[in-house]
């Protein structure tokens, strides 16, 4: 029996987009849903219970940073990630493969996953480490890198990124892939892809040696191609094809292009399978993403841009640490039911910010984090009672206004 089951209550007519429920040994997740990021099995900033309490359905932490610390056998020993964070919930983990590309070909630009010509949108955080030079070298077998923490050199593989998913024990993991850059031309592309075709084939062997981890973990493959439809296309054919549980949508595009790429993928995977776009977090985004047949999505920028005192609100983004707030006493969003919108004042998080609080991030990532939570939530809801259109236009009119 398969260890996870997706099913499709809803289709949002016109469109690629549904409401679904995903089944997981640890419970379930309403569909579409905002996945929280919780990198090194901590959400930066909160405890695990503020993040059950905000609404997060599934939290995902990284496999390379765990693998380097506290390390995926300690991880391991102590149940795996979710025992380890006191986390009940369903979980994931991604594979490493993003790595390979911000500390190889992304390595001391600010280049992310989405861009436009002569603009840059960061999807992720970009480790640091060894200002020499890139810490990511790739060959045929998989990647040698450097730890941004001490410049130790490690080697990821398809097989050894099983291994230390397994590990970790997340309820849904992702084949090992390379994500390219929006820059890399179409020959890289190609390579960068075809070679993701065959680390997918060696997770999918390797996960499904492991009869005790495959009976409980399921796998996505991921889909690359970048920003070129022919090559996206190809990716999502060739996967499909593949037995896997679901399917991760990585890599680079173009920003103007993403939705349509998303469709293209979407159009031809399993409809039968969750699909999840890896790094997108922006709301207009979102509903691009959910319109175009994604289940799922995971971010790290409400966090973080909730750190540097840059909150969401109905009526866009709103930096705190501008001088109009210091004597704002209003909550952050009046409409927002946050721990921190009930509770507190735009003013006291911005005193909170000038005054180098650490509980300045905490509230403040509180509040992003439900703010998107809340937002796919009424995604899901408005496909069930037709009105998703009239949300979307709505929203982004508000959010978006000059």
């Amino acid at each position: 029996m398969k260890p996870i089951k997706f099913n499709i209550e809803h289709k949002l007519l016109g469109t690629l987009g549904r409401a679904g429920t995903i089944t997981t040994p640890n419970g379930t997740i309403q569909t579409p849903a905002f996945v929280t990021v919780g990198t090194k099995a901590t959400v930066k900033a909160l405890t695990t219970e503020q993040v059950r309490d905000l609404g997060a359905q599934v939290v995902l932490a990284n496999t390379y940073h765990l693998y380097l610390e506290p390390g995926d056998e300690i991880v391991r020993d102590a149940g795996g990630f979710a025992k380890f964070m006191n986390w009940s919930g369903p979980t994931m983990t991604d594979s490493g493969g993003f790595q390979v590309f911000s500390l190889g070909a992304a390595f001391g630009t600010k280049v992310g996953k989405l861009a436009k010509v002569g603009e840059v949108i960061v999807g992720e955080e970009i480790d640091k480490g060894d200002q020499a030079g890139k810490l990511a070298k790739i060959d045929e077998d998989g990647v040698t890198f450097k730890s941004y923490r001490d410049g130790s050199e490690h080697r990821f593989t398809p097989e050894r990124s099983m291994e230390i998913q397994h590990n970790l024990g997340a309820d849904m993991i992702f084949a090992f892939d390379e994500c390219t850059s929006p820059a890399a031309p179409y020959e890289y592309q190609r390579e960068a892809m075809d070679r993701t075709h065959r680390w997918a084939k060696r997770s999918l062997d390797a996960h499904k040696a492991n009869k005790e981890a495959s009976a409980k973990q399921g796998l996505l493959g991921v889909v690359q191609g970048g920003r070129h439809r022919e090559l996206r296309e190809e990716s999502a054919r060739v996967l499909g094809a593949m037995d896997f549980d679901g399917y991760g949508i990585g890599g680079s595009f173009d920003k103007d292009d993403m939705y349509a790429a998303v469709g293209w993928v979407n159009a031809i995977l399993p409809e039968d399978k969750p699909r999840h776009l890896l790094g997108i977090g922006e709301p207009v985004d979102l509903f691009g993403a959910v319109e175009n047949g994604c289940d799922l999505f995971d971010c790290v920028a409400p966090t973080r841009t909730g750190r540097n005192g840059t909150l969401h609100t109905n009526d866009g983004k709103i930096n705190l640490l501008n001088a109009r707030f210091v004597r704002d006493f209003t909550p952050v969003d009046a409409e927002c039911d946050c721990y921190t919108c009930k509770n507190y004042t735009r003013a006291y998080l911005a005193h909170l910010f000038r005054s180098d609080e650490m509980l300045a991030a905490t509230l403040a990532s509180i509040h992003n984090l439900r703010f998107l939570v809340a937002l796919v939530e009424k995604m899901r809801e408005s496909i069930i009672d037709g009105s998703f259109n009239t949300l979307k236009t709505s929203f982004i009119a508000r959010y978006y206004k000059k």
